[in-house]
């Protein structure tokens, strides 16, 4: 067996790489919601909700935030009411607290001239890093530290020294001293509560150390056309592997991404072997560094995109079955994927709609249009310098298995329902989560086969 060199990226995520916000499209009832959803970055903290809808009808919109994945029976918060923008009648925003890590709902309830609607989001919170105090902040309060010990023992010296002295006496000698020493026992008392309160204080931060998300890692090994990968945990809180949840019937959403170049790209959807491990039998793949990103589901709702980086040779493996689909970029084919590009520059931080449309070789739109793994079609964003991945769909970045939790008597919940001939053309709420150089790869299916198609993006700050 040969081993393959790996090479580990250290970027915290949740569902994601790099892009931790949750965009969300679908109905509250006869309400049509593009919801966007930052979550904390430390946990307990405020989850930013944004809610755009396109219907003239709606008055007024609410926010809850509930417990996602648990049984047991929970007290509903008062929902808080979203303000309306002066600027625009269709944009709406709150903020929520998340008090505890994973998985959480945010609840929109929705009421207007049509009725009541109700639509819920699953979002992670987990906290990716730890926050420090501003310096100058700091400087401030150390300064203000010392100012008060030195008022505590002036004042315990001065309360032996003179408290009960007549006025106008001046203090004896043996005052003086007793006063002295009371200094130094309450100096010593106040360096003993220093020192123990850092210490609590150091040993609180470690624990919440302990807490700060450290995403699951991919050990990738391969024999011949034979991919293994073993899901490496770190050690983080009480993570289990073998809780997956199947999110479009697959346990594991792989993509492989030669890099730099990123012009071959392979979707492909691991069998799990045992708890940890995942096999694939990999297609023909020329030589080069890959970058490997497999997205799971926990069965609470939390998603997690483990991650690895490794050199392959040149493989002769097995045709492409199944929903597995990719390979060159410029592979020719009688019908491309063309992209709607925006007139107007791209800009980070902003939720919108990537549009995509499906033409044969004439630039007439495809007729056999089919759902690719139950969605119109799939995508993945990817920044250039490696820092950020999301696996997205026409509904938004919440994993299709998350969304059937907010939803769990509905069986169609987080799947396209549609009679008769599919449209030609796909859209895919996103936000970039900050500016660069980016590769959007979008994936449909007509006429029984996948098409891959790649698209560079620029985005402004």
């Amino acid at each position: 067996m040969r081993r393959l060199l790996v090479f580990f990226f250290a970027l915290a995520a949740s569902a994601h790489v790099g892009s931790p916000d949750v965009f969300y499209e679908s109905n509250a009832g006869p309400y049509h919601l593009l919801i966007t959803v930052r979550p904390p970055v430390v946990v307990p903290g405020v989850a930013e909700i944004e809610v755009r809808t396109s219907s003239d009808d709606v008055q007024q919109i609410h926010i809850v935030p509930l417990r996602l994945g648990v049984a047991i029976p929970q007290f509903t918060p008062t929902p808080d009411l979203a303000q309306r923008s002066k600027d625009d009648p269709h944009f709406y925003t709150g903020a929520l607290w998340l008090m505890n890590c994973c998985s959480w709902q945010v609840r929109i309830d929705v009421d207007g001239t049509e009725g009541h609607g109700t639509l819920a989001v699953p979002v992670p919170a987990l906290a990716t890093r730890m926050l420090g105090m501003q310096k100058a902040t700091g400087g401030i309060l150390i300064a203000l530290g010392v100012l008060l010990c030195i008022g505590l023992v002036s004042i315990a010296g001065a309360a032996v020294r003179d408290g009960t002295l007549e006025a106008g006496k001046q203090p004896d000698p043996v005052r003086i001293r007793n006063s002295r020493i009371t200094m130094a026992l309450t100096a010593l008392i106040l360096a003993g509560a220093v020192y123990f309160g850092n210490q609590w204080w150091a040993s609180d931060a470690g624990d919440y150390a302990r807490f700060v998300y450290k995403p699951l890692r991919l050990d990738p090994t391969v024999e011949g056309s034979r991919l293994t990968l073993k899901l490496t945990d770190p050690g983080w809180i009480n993570r289990r592997t073998d809780d997956l949840l199947p999110d479009h019937d697959h346990l594991m959403h792989l993509y492989m991404i030669r890099v730099p170049d990123m012009n071959y790209v392979w979707h492909l959807h691991p069998e799990r072997q045992e708890d940890s491990t995942f096999v694939q039998q990999l297609p023909s793949m020329p030589a080069g560094r890959y970058a490997l990103y497999g997205d799971i589901v926990h069965a609470n709702g939390v998603p997690e995109t483990a991650t690895a980086e490794l050199n392959v040779p040149d493989i002769v493996g097995s045709p492409l079955a199944g929903d597995d689909a990719g390979g060159a970029i410029d592979a020719p084919s009688a019908y491309h994927i063309v992209w709607d590009r925006p007139s107007a520059p791209i800009h980070a931080k902003r939720a919108d709609h990537l549009r995509f449309r499906v033409e044969d070789a004439s630039g007439h739109p495809a007729s056999d249009v089919q759902l690719y793994m139950g969605m119109l079609g799939h995508a993945a964003i990817v920044a250039r310098d490696g820092t950020v991945f999301a696996h997205i769909h026409p509904s938004g970045s919440a994993p299709m298995a998350a969304v059937q939790l907010t939803q769990p008597n509905n069986p169609h919940a987080g799947h396209t329902m549609m009679s008769g001939s599919l449209p030609a053309e796909v859209a895919f709420p996103y936000g970039f989560p900050k500016s660069g150089d980016y590769r959007i790869i979008v994936q449909v299916k007509r006429g029984g086969a996948i098409l891959t198609g790649a698209f560079d993006a620029k985005v402004e700050p």
